[in-house]
């Protein structure tokens, strides 16, 4: 079934209002995923009641460390014994040489996986943005609720009950 999104706007003096929306729309039976606040003003977080958001974006570098250590060992262990070059009595496998390779490889998976991470966190790229509204940067607040198309005029007169001053829909979704 299809998904539609609505949005109840706000003034900046309602903000108690928009955190009452989020209640009555939790009341009401819809998950946390279902709605959220947009704001262009920078609020602390869970000032509408919204939980805290839990991200993983450290686990993103120290994946990629590892797995940059892991080639980097590969790759210069591999190419040592593949081509085995005994020079005066010293060892095929030479720690030191080993160590930049291994060292640099470390850094880059580090960092291609910290952007992979931030671009995944971020929740990028985002398909279906919803209802918006260009007051939105000027200063209101929009509590938008997307969700199954049936249910979509239980979030309308539950944004009206809360003191949403505008009401738009916003587009579809499959």
């Amino acid at each position: 079934m299809a998904k539609k999104s609505v949005l109840g706007l706000f003034t900046e003096e309602q903000v108690d209002q928009a955190a009452d929306a989020m209640d009555a729309l939790a009341s009401a039976g819809y998950t946390t995923t279902e709605y959220e606040v947009l704001t262009g003003t920078p609020y602390p977080e869970g000032t509408f009641g919204e939980q805290e958001p839990k991200h993983k974006l450290f686990r993103w570098p120290l994946m990629g460390a590892v797995c940059g250590f892991a080639i980097g060992l590969v790759l210069t262990a591999g190419s040592q014994l593949a081509f085995p070059l005994v020079t005066g009595g010293k060892p095929i496998l030479s720690i030191p040489p080993m160590a930049i390779i291994m060292y640099e490889g470390t850094m880059l998976g580090a960092i291609i996986f910290t952007i992979i991470g931030i671009i995944l966190e971020s929740r990028l790229p985002r398909i279906f943005m919803g209802a918006y509204d260009k007051r939105i940067t000027e200063g209101y607040i929009g509590v938008t609720v997307t969700t199954e198309e049936d249910r979509i005029a239980r979030a309308e007169e539950v944004l009206k009950q809360s003191g949403a001053g505008d009401i738009t829909r916003g587009w579809e979704s499959n």
